[in-house]
Formats: structure tokens, sequence, C-alpha cells
């Protein structure tokens, strides 16, 4: 990855965690609210991290735009896109704090 604007490397995630998170966010994509139940039920209240975990991972490196001396660049559209879905988001106010709005904010994202 060339350089860009992220300077701290993210910490690992433990395997199962992110199967959880994906298990939670198909589930929810799928409209099947009895295994995104299960699935929440199952990890408690660390789903919610995990969930951020997941987005900071996906959002991070497609967002960080390469240094170019401040012109815009191949990527620069990314963190327009991702500036647009946010008040999509908050237009329909889903709240993202939330573990549903956190995961359908990755979805829509994706």
């Amino acid at each position: 990855m060339p350089e860009n604007t992220v300077t701290a490397p993210l910490a690992p995630m433990e395997s199962e965690d992110v199967v959880d998170a994906f298990d939670y966010i198909l589930a929810l994509q799928a409209g099947d609210i009895d295994t995104a139940c299960s699935v929440a039920d199952a990890t408690g209240p660390e789903l919610h991290r995990m969930l951020l975990d997941v987005a900071a991972r996906i959002f991070i490196p497609i967002t960080a735009v390469d240094d170019h001396d401040g012109e815009p660049c191949a990527h620069s559209f990314l963190s327009a896109s991702l500036g647009r879905l946010l008040l999509e988001v908050r237009a329909e106010k889903e709240c993202l704090a939330g573990v549903p709005g956190a995961a359908h904010l990755i979805t829509r994202f994706t």
C-alpha cells in the first residue's frame, strides 16, 4: 500500500471475531433477524467493538488519500463517497452508535 495519512497500523483481529462480525452483517443484509439476534446474543456487548474493528479495516485503507502534494488523485473520490454515505445514513436517522447501525454502514459502504 502506498504511503498515506494513516500512520498507526491496526491491531490484528481474532479470526473468531471476524467470523462473528460478518455473520451478523450478512444476516442483517439478508433480512434474517433470527440469525442476527442469535449472533448478537452469543457475542454479547463485544459485537459492537468487533463491528467497529471491521469498519476500520474497510474504511481507513480505502479512504486514505495518497500523498500527491495536496492534489486530488485516483483515490480522492472515495473520501467524498464516504461523506455522502454518512450523510445518507444521518438523513435516515439511523443510529451509528448501535450494533445494527454499524453493520448497515459497513454493508452500504462496501
